[in-house]
């Protein structure tokens, strides 16, 4: 399937923490810095017009939701350092992670029926901060929601893998989905 979408997107910025987190050094398991490990994971999620959200720009409610649900996956909002023999630790600045505003020219319906990879213009949809990608001392998660034409919106996220196993990078996002329930 050929699929021709622009996206525009706005400027990078950074989402932090809603609340106070630690200020900590906590060095990473054998098993999570591995060099094998030191990459962005790609995930994206679809999602169609929602009625009972119509008034609610999913921008501000996803943005809203990462800064509640780093409070507590604080970790993520730090940066990743290589203490002495390549040893990988995680510094808790509290710095953030990257956030990006798009739109796109299609609509949900343009992708087809069966919402399953290659993604036609995928490169368009998870978009690479230059520097973002290189581990350490960036960012560990970059966010993109991009409205679509027809209300809904794709959801991508790069989260470093050394961060999370298989697991994890559901739990978080999942997080992400619980906050504009959260107090």
């Amino acid at each position: 399937m050929s699929l021709s979408l622009r996206v525009q997107r706005k400027a990078v910025e950074p989402v932090r923490p809603a609340g106070p987190t630690p200020r900590e050094l906590k060095r990473l398991s054998d098993i999570d810095d591995q060099d094998g490990l030191r990459f962005h994971n790609p995930i994206i999620q679809f999602y169609s017009r929602d009625a009972s959200m119509s008034s609610r720009d999913p921008v501000v409610v996803v943005r809203d939701a990462v800064a509640k649900a780093l409070v507590h996956y604080y970790p993520f909002a730090g940066r990743l350092r290589e203490l002495e023999g390549r040893k990988l630790a995680v510094d808790y600045t509290g710095e953030g992670v990257l956030f990006i505003e798009a739109n796109a020219d299609v609509r949900l319906e343009h992708f087809g029926d069966a919402l399953q990879p290659p993604f036609p213009g995928l490169e368009e949809l998870i978009f690479d901060v230059p520097g973002s990608s290189e581990g350490l001392g960036t960012p560990l998660l970059l966010f993109q929601v991009t409205r679509l034409a027809c209300g809904g919106f794709i959801l991508e996220v790069r989260m470093m893998h050394t961060m999370a196993d298989a697991p994890g990078m559901v739990q978080f996002p999942a997080a992400v989905a619980d906050g504009p329930g959260r107090p």
